[in-house]
């Protein structure tokens, strides 16, 4: 998939824990899990919003597009 999501990363800088984020702002640990792991179809904007808030990060810090090959 060409969306990738670095919310791992963001984590890991804020020194923060999944469960702790994902109890912050309202989302099954599961779900969060999902998330992270890029499996996800869709997010919800004011997922996204709560999670940028909670982490004081900008939605570009978190999600990047990556182009695929075609060939």
């Amino acid at each position: 998939m060409p969306i990738i999501i670095d919310l791992d990363v963001m984590l890991a800088t804020r020194k923060m824990k999944s469960s702790e984020l994902a109890e912050a702002i309202g989302i099954t640990p599961q779900n969060l899990s999902v998330l992270k792991a890029g499996r996800a179809k869709a997010v919800r904007f004011s997922t996204l919003d709560a999670i940028c808030k909670h982490l004081e990060c900008q939605p570009g810090d978190i999600l990047r597009y990556i182009e695929e090959d075609n060939e």
